[in-house]
């Protein structure tokens, strides 16, 4: 994996967190609060361990165990 790329991964990361938040709002107004974080908790559930994943990740790459490769301008 590149820099480049694990940027866009976490992007997609933060945009998955995001939309569990719209999910969770937007099933609420036509189903009652604890199904609409039923519904919503994959998606959460998803890009927390999406971003867990990215953490590693730049850490065993600041340790120098798994490097992340320069990006080609």
């Amino acid at each position: 994996m590149d820099q480049g790329g694990f940027v866009r991964l976490a992007v997609v990361a933060i945009g998955i967190v995001v939309l569990s938040f719209f999910v969770l709002g937007f099933s609420r107004l036509v189903l009652p609060y604890r199904t609409a974080q039923t519904v919503a908790a994959p998606v959460g559930l998803l890009g927390f361990a999406l971003l867990v994943y990215l953490s590693a990740r730049a850490t065993l790459s600041a340790v120098g165990i798994w490097e992340i490769e320069e990006s080609e301008p």
